[in-house]
């Protein structure tokens, strides 16, 4: 999504020049939130999911299925994975992140999920019956495991945490998540970790850290993901967690330099946004792409118009609002701002009950920097904007 916001933002910036997009997918850019809910559950397409293709990027040369290998950045050249070799005058770092996976053999029946095409493979496995194990308990593992038990699917969640999406929510909030899902039949085994597999061509079970075997005919890891940055190793920019921009996404190299014809969006980018302090942080939200590329692209529009204009451009406030979405089974979950920024007794209910709907805020220094709803979706908007006061 963050490269073709870009494409799209550079064209409105007045940009006509040839632009490449390279990708190791086969797809043109889609929606990657319905893939642990609406693919999973229905027959959906390609084309269900793709973002609209508009006149702005129609004239864009999407070099799909072949990732880039290498970048030099003194020479303005990047390799990519069958061989060939292209030049640049700007390059855009869109590679975001790719599911971490447990160090064991490749069975079938072993699934990750961050990929349309990931999300097909799992679906056609979810029939009604099947023994499912989601190892992992944050976003994509609770999706998953509520979306599998909707199927009709034996689910088992191991978590190494002690509640479900304890890290974005906290304690309270996800005690009670785990509470809905075990309403529904999902069982939880906290503080558990998965150390084998068993089966010999196929997943047929799973061992557990403490010896115990839990049968298995799917085992879908969602244990976290890495940033998709070893191509840009030799590079000369700062890749502690993610690549380092400034505020306007430009790259920063280990020795401080700003680079003007590198850019850096979505997950992959740690930027600092004022709205919070000013320490730079990696932000995996699903509007961050979107966020980050539309900054990208209007200021590389203004370097590469070579008009005097890019350090007003790139001088301007950017301080996105981080926002995140979650359906699982009949609860709806939405937040603004960085609950994870909150003291630890920073944690208040402000609306309703946790049982049932409710809004809680997250708080540092008296001041909030977060808000999860448990439905009332309209009457989270006062406090989405009250974080963006500050």
């Amino acid at each position: 999504m963050g490269g073709l916001r870009v494409t799209e933002a550079l064209r409105k910036s007045g940009y006509a020049g040839p632009i490449t997009v390279i990708g190791d997918e086969s797809h043109l850019p889609y929606n990657r939130p319905p893939l642990s809910k609406d693919v999973l559950s229905t027959v959906v397409s390609h084309e269900a999911v793709a973002f609209p293709q508009r006149a702005a990027t129609a004239n864009v040369d999407w070099m799909l299925g072949s990732p880039v290998s290498s970048v030099d950045v003194a020479a303005h050249t990047l390799a990519t994975a069958d061989g060939s070799t292209r030049e640049w005058r700007a390059l855009v770092v869109a590679t975001g992140l790719r599911p971490r996976r447990l160090a064991l053999p490749p069975l079938a029946g072993r699934h990750t999920l961050r990929t349309l095409d990931d999300a097909m493979a799992l679906r056609d496995e979810l029939v009604p019956g099947a023994r499912v194990v989601v190892n992992g308990s944050g976003f994509i593992g609770s999706e998953v495991a509520a979306t599998a038990r909707k199927l009709g699917c034996e689910v088992t969640v191991v978590s190494s945490n002690t509640l479900p999406m304890e890290r974005a929510l906290g304690p309270v909030l996800g005690a009670e998540v785990q509470a809905r899902h075990e309403a529904h039949g999902v069982e939880f085994l906290p503080g558990r970790s998965v150390v084998a597999l068993l089966g010999e061509s196929r997943v047929e079970g799973v061992v557990l850290d403490d010896g115990r075997e839990l049968a298995a005919d799917v085992v879908v890891e969602a244990i976290g993901a890495d940033c998709n940055d070893e191509w840009l190793a030799a590079s000369g920019l700062d890749l502690i967690d993610g690549v380092l921009v400034d505020p306007a996404m430009r790259a920063i190299g280990l020795d401080g330099t700003v680079h003007s014809d590198i850019y850096v969006v979505g997950d992959i980018a740690r930027f600092p946004n004022t709205m919070f302090d000013s320490v730079p942080r990696r932000v995996e939200h699903w509007n961050i792409p979107t966020d980050t590329g539309r900054r990208a692209g209007a200021v590389l529009g203004a370097y590469l118009a070579d008009d005097g204009s890019l350090e007003d451009v790139a001088a301007q406030s950017f301080t996105p609002m981080p926002s995140f979405w979650s359906n699982q089974f009949d609860l709806s979950i939405q937040a603004f701002g960085m609950p994870g920024l909150a003291d630890p007794d920073g944690v208040r209910l402000l609306e309703g009950e946790i049982s049932g709907d409710s809004i809680t805020g997250y708080y540092r220094s008296g001041r909030l920097v977060g808000v999860v709803g448990f439905g009332m979706k309209a009457a989270l908007m006062p406090y989405r904007a009250q974080i963006a006061a500050g």
